[in-house]
């Protein structure tokens, strides 16, 4: 595995590209079938969101080797408008777009490690990581 995949994200085809190449990444690495599935749909959440809210962005995947333990890292980031109040939006049922508010606590049950930051007017940077166990 090398270096990072970086995808730019516009449109609704370029989250299918993220999470085509994440799917791929995850099982060039050795993840199961049901592990790249859950790292597959957590990038289809998080890169939705900058369509929806941000209209761009991108999502950067990477793998991490420490210890002989493999990690499959998601980085979404994009220069929207922000997250007003993170714990809120990690609710389930939270949403300011009309939608079933899913997304964000989805992707983080989905992974095995979440975090996420923002400023309103500069934008959001959610990282997810994903061990292979």
């Amino acid at each position: 595995m090398t270096g990072e995949i970086h995808i730019p994200i516009h449109s609704d085809s370029d989250i299918v590209t993220a999470r085509q190449k994440g799917r791929a990444m995850a099982t060039e690495t050795g993840f199961s079938g049901s592990d790249s599935t859950m790292i597959a749909t957590a990038i289809s959440e998080v890169a939705r969101n900058i369509v929806t809210y941000a209209q761009k962005g991108e999502v950067i995947l990477s793998v991490a080797n420490l210890d002989n333990k493999y990690c499959l890292i998601v980085e979404a980031r994009d220069e929207g408008p922000g997250i007003a109040n993170i714990q809120l939006a990690l609710q389930d049922g939270y949403s300011t777009s009309g939608s079933l508010g899913l997304g964000l606590p989805g992707a983080r049950r989905l992974m095995d490690e979440f975090e996420i930051q923002s400023e309103i007017g500069r934008g959001t940077t959610i990282v997810m990581k994903k061990w292979k166990h």
